[in-house]
């Protein structure tokens, strides 16, 4: 009777309290950790849609801006004579109604002087300071102990900051210096030595009494454009022809060279194309992170501003001043679509004005406010998102936080996990010895019965 019992309670057979601690730890651990591990993962796919949106965003604004500001987008000046001067356009540039004759008189010139050769470059020349006068401007160059040569000379007069370059060039049976000042008239220079200095030193200046010869004077660029005359410091002419830069090669006096503009209507038009896709696909990227529950779901602002671009005027024509006036228009679905025939309709009409829309004029009080374009408006939504408190930001801040909580909350199950374990690992340890001490008792009840139960045979 008393060994029937035992076996029923398992103790005749003994318990694996091992495997019973790691099973009743891992029934009580799993189901929590498998919950915060799912939950972590959703954050995880929140942040990765985020980040695939923002890269998105990025990549098109950037893209967008950088074909405004290379010229891609922008009407190519065209010049009938390459040898006389080139022409490169820049944000601006009016290309209907912009046609020029040019004729270059004169180019701009830089003064430059030469001493008498030296033989011997770094042997002593004389000590004390001379003034270099740039123009109106006046720089002191000071000939010491430490530079009293030649290299020296040139290098202190680098070195001065006063306009004028310095240069050393072999010559037979010595060397020179060469000195160069900036072009134009009103950069012509003297180089003249103070009182009290080496007149040694008086080889080396350039002005009333001083040894360097002219090699070349000063002169400023003289060109006519439409027969009115204009005179610059420089070969390079920014500040004539709106969205033009031009570049005198050559003196040609009486001959003209016609300037004018052709209009990159094929990169339009597959620029319109191009805008349309990459912005679906930021669309899609969009809404893919939107519509996850969450903080995510707050990026809906952000493809409202982005759905507003394609009806938001940004320029100042009277007519085609923004997206939908060229043919772009937004499916049911939130997508954009190009009506090839209208767009073709309205390139054939006024190029100009779509070309506008993405390489803004600025010209006629045309700003920045009042002819945005699609780019700068673009750059300003982009900048708005990822700035500081931006939609953006702030739901890349709620994820990251997100992100932390469940981490801690992952550790504080593994650490109240580990404390369960080992209060079961502590308390079937008490059971296992108290069934050692029931076994022993057992045995030695199971051998007085078996005794008593011989002894009664007898």
């Amino acid at each position: 009777m008393v060994s029937s019992i035992a076996n029923s309670l398992g103790f005749g057979s003994g318990i694996d309290t091992k495997q019973l601690v790691t099973d009743l730890s891992a029934a009580s651990r799993e189901p929590k950790v498998a919950r915060i591990n799912t939950l972590t993962q959703a954050n995880q796919t929140r942040i990765s849609a985020l980040s695939q949106a923002r890269s998105d965003l990025e990549g098109f604004a950037d893209s967008l801006g950088q074909m405004v500001s290379d010229g891609t987008l922008r009407s190519t000046p065209t010049v009938s004579d390459d040898s006389v001067l080139g022409a490169t356009a820049r944000a601006g540039l009016y290309a209907d109604s912009f046609a020029a004759t040019v004729v270059v008189n004169q180019l701009a010139r830089a003064q430059s002087s030469y001493s008498g050769i030296v033989a011997d470059r770094t042997a002593a020349i004389g000590t004390g300071t001379m003034t270099l006068t740039v123009g109106t401007v006046a720089t002191t160059i000071t000939i010491d102990s430490t530079n009293n040569s030649l290299d020296g000379l040139a290098n202190a007069i680098n070195n001065s900051g006063g306009g004028v370059t310095a240069s050393i060039i072999a010559d037979e049976g010595g060397h020179r210096l060469i000195l160069k000042g900036p072009a134009g008239a009103t950069n012509a220079f003297t180089f003249a030595v103070d009182a009290g200095a080496d007149p040694a030193l008086s080889a080396f200046a350039y002005g009333a009494g001083g040894g360097m010869t002219l090699g070349q004077s000063a002169a400023n660029a003289e060109f006519t454009i439409d027969g009115v005359a204009f005179s610059r410091v420089s070969n390079i002419i920014d500040d004539v022809v709106p969205g033009m830069s031009l570049t005198l090669k050559k003196a040609a006096p009486g001959q003209p060279v016609d300037i004018g503009a052709s209009r990159p209507l094929d990169i339009i038009k597959q620029t319109v194309g191009d805008f349309v896709s990459v912005y679906n696909q930021l669309k899609k990227s969009l809404s893919s992170a939107a519509g996850l529950s969450g903080s995510t779901s707050s990026l809906r602002e952000l493809e409202r501003e982005l759905s507003g671009l394609i009806g938001q005027v940004v320029s100042s024509h009277g007519s085609i001043n923004k997206l939908t006036d060229i043919g772009v228009s937004t499916t049911k679905d939130g997508l954009l679509a190009v009506d090839e025939a209208k767009l073709a309709q309205v390139l054939a009409s006024d190029a100009g004005a779509v070309e506008a829309l993405f390489n803004p004029r600025r010209d006629g009080g045309r700003t920045a406010a009042s002819d945005p374009g699609i780019a700068f408006t673009l750059d300003a939504i982009r900048d708005k998102a990822i700035a500081t408190d931006g939609v953006i930001d702030r739901v890349t801040k709620s994820l990251d936080s997100r992100k932390a909580t469940l981490l801690e909350q992952l550790e504080n199950v593994e650490t109240r996990e580990d404390a369960y374990r080992a209060r079961l690992e502590k308390q079937y340890s008490s059971l296992d010895a108290r069934l050692a001490a029931f076994k022993a008792t057992q045995t030695y009840l199971e051998q007085q019965i078996k005794l008593w139960t011989n002894q009664g045979n007898d």
